[in-house]
């Protein structure tokens, strides 16, 4: 009878899975653990991506929808606008090129929204009112030779001429002034707006770029350093809401935005890197985006 309880005992011990544990008497069996992949879950098809790569002030490539929706595979996106896996965010990487859009000297891996797939020429009024939400991280950046983050712009409302406005001042392009930049600098959250250097200027003068300049700027209060964190962005006719993580709010209502109402405009998102600074880098991670209109 000895024997035969020895040889069940025996028997049992054999037929514990590899992982089991005995201990004190009870018997734990652990988990392993599996590997867990997180892909991001942003649609895409209203927006265009513009990356460092090309050649030549203006010859910045840009990829549309529905192209832009294979990023993961396409090779010329591939080094600027890339998944992680670990934390599940959208990665949008820069570093200083020759290749910029026509009217900067900086470099971007950048959405730009398109309300349209495929077609600038169809966006926004601030009397139409726009809404944009966006949970982000600021990811690995480099130094600038003073010890200080390079800076970077992480969301805009840019301003944008009409064919008929582009004709009337003779305009080379559409482009027209960004009414929103907002920055992370050294780990905080800068806000940036346009106001007029006359505000009574008449309704062709204003639409030269020279009418408008950066007002002095705001600091939120809260420092995310290389925290997540959320923008909420809500326009209207003659306002602007700007907020970090449903905490702190900027509100905008002046004269400067009552007459911006001639402008059409579309929302960035992303990496615009604000260096020229050799050997330098940023990574944005975008987890979510959120448009409505």
């Amino acid at each position: 009878m000895r024997y035969l309880v020895v040889l069940a005992s025996f028997l049992f011990f054999q037929t514990l899975p590899a992982q089991t544990n005995i201990a004190h008497g009870q018997v734990k069996v652990q988990k392993r653990k599996e590997k867990r992949f997180k892909l991001p879950d942003i649609d895409l098809s209203h927006w265009k991506v513009t990356i460092p790569g090309g050649s030549g002030k203006g010859g910045a490539l840009s990829v549309s929808p529905p192209d832009i929706k294979d990023y993961a595979t396409n090779a010329l996106l591939k080094p600027y606008m890339f998944n992680d896996s670990v934390s599940g965010a959208l990665v949008f990487f820069a570093i200083p090129t020759d290749a910029t859009t026509a009217n900067t000297k900086y470099s971007r891996s950048e959405l730009r929204e398109q309300m349209v797939p495929g077609n600038d020429k169809v966006n926004w009024t601030f009397k139409q009112g726009g809404e944009l939400k966006i949970r982000m991280q600021m990811g690995d950046i480099s130094r600038d030779a003073n010890g200080k983050y390079h800076k970077v712009i992480i969301a805009q409302i840019h301003g944008r001429l009409t064919e008929d406005q582009k004709a009337l001042i003779g305009a080379k392009d559409n482009n027209a002034p960004p009414v929103l930049k907002i920055y992370w600098q050294d780990g905080k959250i800068r806000v940036k707006t346009k106001e007029l250097v006359f505000t009574e200027i008449d309704s062709v003068g204003i639409l030269h770029e020279e009418a408008w300049e950066d007002d002095k700027g705001r600091n939120f209060k809260d420092v995310v350093n290389f925290r997540k964190f959320t923008i909420e962005v809500k326009v209207s006719e003659g306002k602007m809401v700007v907020s970090l993580n449903n905490n702190e709010f900027f509100v905008y209502e002046s004269v400067h935005l009552e007459r911006w109402s001639v402008f059409e405009n579309y929302f960035k998102v992303g990496n615009y890197f604000q260096t020229r600074d050799k050997d330098a880098f940023a990574s944005v991670k975008v987890y979510d985006i959120e448009v409505k209109h």
